[in-house]
């Protein structure tokens, strides 16, 4: 059986929030962020994981630990985030104003890692990755989780800026009829809240409509 991805970004950090890139500094999650993992958990507990990875990151963690898969959880260094070098804790606009026409995905990060680097660590995981089986669950990040998406299906890095990645947000990466040729991507930057919320609201009504 090959496997199914499922590339999960950790809940809402006061970084996350105000648009400031965190890549090493290890925040928690907001309440909401907590919120938004816990209802993360009602989604993935539906599911069956033959294995659980974690970014290093506290956020990363701590939203596997709510979301329920806490107990079965690996660290995987690869999952960490983008290192953003000097661009720690800046706002894009931050940085654009000193290096107009800037873009992560495209310039990398000084001091950090550069494009040609993110790619080299995203495939190498990748390449352990396509070796498993059955479900995983990947908890990582925003910038990091765009650059597994393009390279699974052999896109550049560059191509990440047109995948947006919400927190808390999960999508599959699987194969088109399990041909392990043919990588593609089922579902991409799904909201566990946004689902549930409409699945809650049909059941009511399918409710409302059995009733004399």
């Amino acid at each position: 059986m090959l496997p199914h991805l499922y590339l999960i970004r950790h809940g809402e950090t006061e970084w996350s929030l105000s648009g400031r890139h965190t890549g090493r500094t290890d925040l928690p999650l907001t309440a909401r962020g907590e919120d938004q993992a816990r209802d993360l958990g009602r989604l993935l507990r539906q599911l069956s994981f033959a294995q659980v990875l974690s970014s290093p990151r506290l956020r990363a963690q701590q939203t596997c630990a709510l979301a329920g898969l806490g107990p079965a959880v690996e660290t995987e260094p690869d999952l960490a985030e983008w290192d953003y070098g000097d661009y720690e804790g800046q706002r894009s606009e931050e940085i654009q104003s000193g290096r107009p026409g800037w873009n992560i995905f495209d310039n990398g990060c000084p001091h950090g890692e550069n494009p040609g680097q993110i790619a080299a660590r995203a495939d190498r995981l990748l390449a352990r990755l396509r070796r498993m089986t059955g479900n995983i669950a990947l908890f990582t990040h925003g910038h990091f989780g765009r650059i597994l998406g393009v390279r699974w299906i052999g896109l550049p890095v560059s191509a990440g800026q047109h995948f947006l990645f919400g927190t808390t947000a999960f999508s599959v990466l699987s194969y088109e009829h399990d041909n392990a040729a043919a990588p593609a991507i089922m579902l991409w930057n799904a909201s566990a809240t946004e689902f549930l919320a409409r699945r809650d609201g049909q059941t009511a009504a399918a409710s409302s409509h059995d009733r004399p």
